[in-house]
């Protein structure tokens, strides 16, 4: 959808090849003269995309794969990169053994995004016993997360019945990183 005022809307379809596919994040602003978005190409690893106009989106370079137990069935990004002092933020899900989704981080170069600088080894949040049962038990799940002072507020839902929030501290975040 676009507009200028808020009072019209226009619908307008996105094209290309990765417009089809779930998770197509953009990043907030354009890095070197190029809007750039993060997706799930085939299912299972994360890309790097990028485009020279919003409604557009080509195949993408591959970003990562999944490397840790928790993340070996598959992953995907959470929402849009933020923008921190030490490079993009992008929050992960990784889909685990009996399709257990927990969420992590990974860092990109401010400049070069296509350079993961650092990366969750763990989940930074995973469903607790009590909150795996629902209509899609042994989920977590967040759609993005924003920055508040020194703390990503990260809204999630549980098992597909329940919503919850967090605050992490970023430093806290980054500390857990590889």
């Amino acid at each position: 959808m676009r507009t200028c005022d808020f009072r019209e809307i226009d619908l307008v379809p996105m094209t290309g090849a990765a417009s089809v596919n779930k998770g197509l994040a953009p990043f907030p602003r354009k890095i070197g003269g190029k809007y750039l978005a993060i997706g799930r190409q085939d299912g299972q690893n994360l890309f790097l995309i990028e485009s020279d106009r919003l409604d557009d989106w080509g195949d993408g370079q591959l970003l990562m794969e999944p490397k840790y137990p928790w993340e070996y069935v598959q992953i995907g990004n959470c929402g849009c990169p933020v923008e921190i002092d030490e490079g993009w933020l992008v929050l992960t899900h990784g889909v685990g053994p009996m399709r257990k989704y927990s969420i992590g981080a990974i860092l990109l170069d401010r400049d070069d995004p296509s350079k993961i600088l650092k990366r969750s080894p763990e989940p930074i949040l995973s469903a607790f016993d009590r909150d795996r049962n629902g209509y899609v038990p042994n989920v977590v799940y967040t759609c993005g997360a924003m920055r508040v002072g020194d703390k990503l507020f990260v809204p999630y839902g549980l098992a597909d019945s329940s919503v919850a929030f967090a605050f992490i501290p970023i430093s806290e975040l980054l500390s857990k990183m590889r």
